[in-house]
């Protein structure tokens, strides 16, 4: 079954079922848009959406599965890059945190170089795994955690560039800006937390408590005053987001469609 069809047999079914579009968005994830283009015709869902719907308005999908080409099972290599980069900008990370203590109470190294190839690691790997999330955002929905992965490959981009800069021309130290700093990150964490806590509950709430940690993670930082605080919700979020990653990319990789609640769970 093919557009136009398939959006009329949707739009049947809802009707059939006394639900408005509103209602059907509230039991598969998705948002209202996507729901009027797929029954206008005007795209064509992946296969799990297309499940995730039928499952909705109770209608057997395995009578129309295999008029689908099931080729969204198929995981982006570059989640898996995304993972790896993940996994190493969470060590990196510690070492990062230890040079920039070092920085506040000596000052910069005669020769700043390892403490630049740090600062330019962490940037890469961290960059490389958020964007592997807003890769994700395309198979599980979420607005409000996409605009603050970008905003938060912004914040790293200015930050990073300034601690690069004063690193190699002396002309700034930590302390100038440091408060700043941490403010800007704080609210970043904060926002993604807010992102994960609109994924809808399912999957034992781990969304949530992920959600949860970094938000609290992001006042805290946010404050100026909690940071040390912060740095154990910060590192459980994180380890969050990796295994929230990992089990996502299992889901996609599934021989089979992935299971409706692929978009209800999280």
């Amino acid at each position: 079954m093919k557009q136009p069809e398939l959006g009329r047999k949707i739009s049947e079914l809802r009707k059939a079922k006394g639900l408005t579009q509103e209602e059907l968005v509230e039991k598969c994830n998705l948002n209202v848009r996507t729901i009027q283009r797929i029954e206008a015709g005007e795209v064509t869902p992946r296969s799990y959406t297309i499940k995730a719907l039928f499952e909705a308005l109770d209608f057997k999908w395995e009578e129309l599965k295999n008029s689908f080409e099931d080729e969204d099972k198929k995981v982006p290599a570059y989640l898996y890059f995304a993972f790896a980069a993940g996994l190493i900008y969470f060590f990196l990370a510690f070492f990062e945190i230890g040079m920039e203590y070092e920085w506040i109470e000596n000052g910069p190294n005669a020769d700043a170089s390892a403490f630049i190839g740090v600062k330019i690691g962490t940037f890469l790997t961290y960059v490389a795994f958020l964007y592997g999330w807003i890769r994700l955002e395309s198979f599980i929905p979420n607005l409000i955690l996409k605009i603050s992965l970008w905003t938060m490959i912004g914040a790293n981009l200015i930050w990073y560039s300034i601690d690069c800069y004063g690193l190699i021309t002396g002309q700034l130290t930590l302390e100038d800006y440091y408060l700043v700093k941490l403010i800007s990150f704080g609210f970043c964490y904060a926002f993604m937390g807010i992102g994960y806590l609109t994924y809808k509950k399912g999957w034992s709430n781990i969304p949530q408590i992920v959600g949860a940690l970094g938000l609290v993670a992001g006042i805290l930082i946010f404050s100026g005053v909690g940071v040390i605080f912060g740095l154990i919700p910060l590192t459980l979020f994180e380890i969050g987001q990796l295994g929230l990653m990992i089990w996502a990319i299992n889901k996609i990789g599934r021989s089979s469609s992935p299971d409706s609640t692929f978009t209800a769970e999280l």
